[in-house]
């Protein structure tokens, strides 16, 4: 007999001396005792308890085949410690109540219980069966233990199971759920002779590692091997059609089962739907789901989740709603399903309702569908929500912080997800690519070179840096951060590039003004492998408008759609509007919105209004100005706006009324800040503000810049104010907020030092002249970073050419 191996043993088991076995006949009459045969209609823990008190009080219990059955029912039933309490009891002790203990063990016991036995199994003498150490190789399995796999697997060899076919499928088995099926197939290869349940595992192996071509491909080789398929061959082969998205494969497959007959099976019905639903097919899978008889909860699962991973989320929902009515209880499948459809439409009174159900169903504690729950409060602009959510998470997985920072960054809260990342940090959490593509735009939101370093360097700490959505964030994070020649090395640098990469530098270029650099990269963008998109044409438009190239911008958006067969969204449009009132072609752009296909919208007339205030047209300013206040009369910046225009041709009257009409409202004005970074620390200025530590050093500086640039040409545009005396006028001019992070960048840095700003809103014409002016009095370059794009001012120009 083969010797046991050490390694099996986690500790020295006690000595046991196998005794003789009673003879079976020795005590008939029991068996029909009613107490016994109670036992035998026992398939629950608890009946198996109720049972045991009147075979107590029978005297039954010291009888073998009652103590026999008993160690059979608590091992099936979960109840190990029962049983091997009872099993220690009996002396005499036959195999098959080793093997039935084993067998319980393997099902319901940590892997090394189960191997600990088996150990003392054999040291008192009991050969193992085959389908104890399939047993066992299952436990392994399971649980992806491949070294104690390989231990169990020797053991099969060394008893002389190498050649049966029991033993080897779940060899074959064990490899394939450790993810090595080049061993499996090996193992599979060498087996003398094979059945279906042997096919079968291979394949499902196949199927569950993600090798979908060569699980069909084992399809056919069965057959051709004289395997006929049976249910369970099918329901491997499904999945395996939706992961190639082979929509003809797939159907060839379905009309197998219906000739076979197993159609009417549930299991096969729901893969069916799974298959039609991942190739896109929603009418196939919806009616091949409405013509199910039985239906389980997996069944209405497919259906839904199907319908969300194609975009009809509102269908989802419907379903959902008939699913409620069955009475069926959801799962976490079908709550993160819904939540994600929820998500897609930003529905956030059904998200809430959802939020409820899965509290009262038990799913409040499932880490998944707590993520989901974050997601979607995230996407209905919910973050204080998502926040609670979180915050009662008592176990957060990476997912939840991700989920948690990406609810922050995109819902213009980037402070919060910076702190929310440094958080996670300082708790000894390592980021993945999705994290750092979370913060990355928070970082690009707040814009301070120094932090998109040291994020890059991170990146590459973490081995990061190569992953191509990583690259494609940095790359956006350097553009705006007005980093562009490193955002361009990167760029260059990388030998595979996505369609966000050339949209990431394409709208890099086009933000800081060089209109015919973003053309020119996405000339070549046309000539690489990768095809544009809409955000594509969108950023292309965008840098034509920022360059003032009327003529190509009008050619992109004929191409968009005729050559590329895109819709033109409202965005699209927006950017053709903004394109030609910047360009001073305000009539024409005026026409254009009249003869647009889409009604138009706020950032339509909000792109009309700016034009208007560029070149200080009233009356089209105020016909755009009347829609916006129709379609969001709360937003104070459109009424400033009209307010800039009037004051800009000396309507005084009409700026009061605004003002008025403001006040009358309750309407507050964004008070206008700008920041620079300096020494790791970020120093924000207000218009007016005197209580910065180095104020009278700030204020004397920006004196002796005014005397300067008067030299060179500056004239304070006075129009700006009204009301009070001309002095007045200039002093409160002098003291917007761009002009004192100027002056503060001029004190504490070196000659030639590039100075970089950030505004949160637009550039005033006072503070736009004023600063290339000091561009060209001091020699050094102004970098300033608005609420629409960078003002690269050098040498007395701007990068805008006044197209601003």
């Amino acid at each position: 007999m083969a010797t046991t191996l050490p390694t099996l043993l986690p500790f020295s088991p006690p000595s046991y001396q196998r005794l003789p076995q009673r003879s079976s006949a020795s005590h008939p009459s029991y068996l029909s005792h009613p107490s016994f045969l109670l036992l035998h209609r026992c398939s629950h823990p608890n009946e198996v308890f109720q049972a045991l008190t009147p075979i107590i009080k029978n005297c039954l219990i010291s009888e073998p085949f009652v103590q026999n059955k008993l160690v059979a029912l608590f091992s099936r039933c979960g109840c190990i410690n029962e049983a091997y309490k009872l099993f220690s009891s009996i002396l005499y002790k036959p195999d098959e109540l080793y093997h039935c203990l084993l067998r319980g063990h393997a099902h319901h016991s940590p892997l090394e219980e189960s191997l600990s036995f088996y150990s003392q199994m054999r040291l008192a003498g009991v050969g193992p069966l085959v389908y104890s150490l399939t047993y066992l190789l299952k436990s392994c399995g399971d649980r992806s233990d491949l070294k104690r796999g390989k231990e169990v697997h020797s053991q099969l060899i060394s008893n002389g199971f190498g050649s049966n076919i029991q033993a080897m499928t779940s060899v074959v088995n064990m490899y394939c759920k450790c993810r090595l099926v080049e061993d499996a197939r090996k193992m599979f290869d060498r087996m003398p002779e094979k059945d279906l349940v042997s096919w079968n595992a291979l394949l499902a192996g196949y199927a569950q590692n993600g090798l979908a071509k060569e699980a069909l491909e084992l399809v056919v080789r069965m057959q051709e091997c004289g395997q006929r398929p049976d249910s369970i061959t099918i329901v491997s082969a499904l999945p395996a059609c939706a992961d190639l998205v082979s929509l003809r494969i797939g159907k060839s497959v379905h009309g197998f089962a219906i000739r076979a007959g197993f159609d009417t099976l549930v299991n096969i019905s729901t893969a069916v739907v799974d298959m039609y639903s991942k190739c896109g097919s929603l009418s196939s899978a919806r009616l091949v789901f409405d013509r199910m008889l039985v239906k389980n909860v997996v069944s209405w699962n497919s259906m839904i989740v199907g319908y969300v991973s194609c975009n009809e989320a509102g269908e989802a929902l419907k379903l959902y709603k008939m699913f409620l009515e069955e009475g069926i209880n959801p799962t976490d499948v079908t709550m993160m399903g819904v939540l994600q459809a929820c998500s897609e439409l930003s529905d956030l009174e059904e998200g809430r309702e959802a939020h409820k159900l899965l509290v009262r169903n038990g799913l409040g504690s499932d880490t998944s569908v707590m993520n989901a729950l974050i997601t979607m409060y995230s996407k209905c602009k919910r973050t204080d929500l998502a926040a609670e959510v979180f915050q009662s998470l008592q176990s957060k997985s990476l997912v939840s912080w991700n989920a948690m920072i990406l609810s922050y960054s995109q819902n213009d809260r980037p402070t919060d997800a910076v702190n929310l990342f440094f958080k996670m940090l300082k708790k000894n959490i390592r980021p993945d690519s999705f994290t750092l593509v979370s913060v990355i735009p928070a970082l690009a939101d707040i814009s301070l070179p120094r932090q998109a370093k040291w994020i890059h360097g991170y990146a590459i700490r973490l081995l990061l840096d190569s992953n191509i959505f990583v690259r494609t964030a940095l790359i956006d994070l350097y553009g705006k951060c007005g980093a562009l020649s490193s955002a361009r090395l990167l760029f260059d640098l990388m030998t595979e590039r996505h369609v966000t990469t050339w949209n990431a530098m394409i709208d890099g270029y086009g933000s800081h003004g060089f209109g015919k650099m973003s053309l020119w990269l996405f000339e070549e963008m046309k000539r690489s492998p990768v095809k544009p998109s809409d955000v594509t044409f969108l950023n292309v438009l965008s840098a034509c408008s920022h360059a003032g190239l009327v003529d190509e911008g009008k050619k992109y958006f004929r191409s968009m759609s005729e050559d590329y067969g895109f819709e033109l969204g409202i965005d699209h449009y927006g950017a053709m509007v903004d394109l030609l009132g910047r360009s001073g072609r305000l009539e024409e752009a005026w026409s254009f919105i009249e003869q647009m296909p889409l009604k138009p919208s706020i950032s339509i007339w909000g792109a009309m209004l700016g034009a208007c205030k560029i070149h200080k047209n009233v009356q089209i300013g105020e016909a755009a100005a009347k829609r916006l206040f129709e379609l969001e009369p709360e937003e104070g910046g459109y009424h400033v706006l009209l307010a800039n225009i009037y004051a800009s041709v000396s309507l005084w009257e009409d700026v009061a009324r605004v003002r008025k009409m403001m006040e009358k409202q309750g309407i507050q004005k964004t008070p206008g800040y700008s920041f620079i970074e300096f020494k790791n620390q970020v120093h924000t200025f207000y218009s007016g503000m005197t209580n910065h530590p180095q104020a009278k050093q700030i204020y004397a500086k920006l004196d002796e810049l005014i005397e300067e640039i008067r030299l060179i040409g500056y004239i304070p545009d006075k129009n700006l104010v009204r009301d009070i005396e001309d002095d007045i006028k200039e002093t409160w001019l002098n003291s917007h907020s761009e002009k004192l992070a100027i002056a503060f960048g001029l004190i504490n840095t070196k000659p030639g030092t590039t100075i970089q700003i950030r505004k949160n809103l637009r550039v005033c014409s006072d503070c736009h002249n004023m600063t290339k002016l000091i561009s060209r009095s001091t020699g050094r370059e102004i970098i300033v970073r608005d609420m629409n794009r960078f003002h690269h001012f050098k040498d007395g120009k701007c990068s805008c050419g006044d197209y601003w």
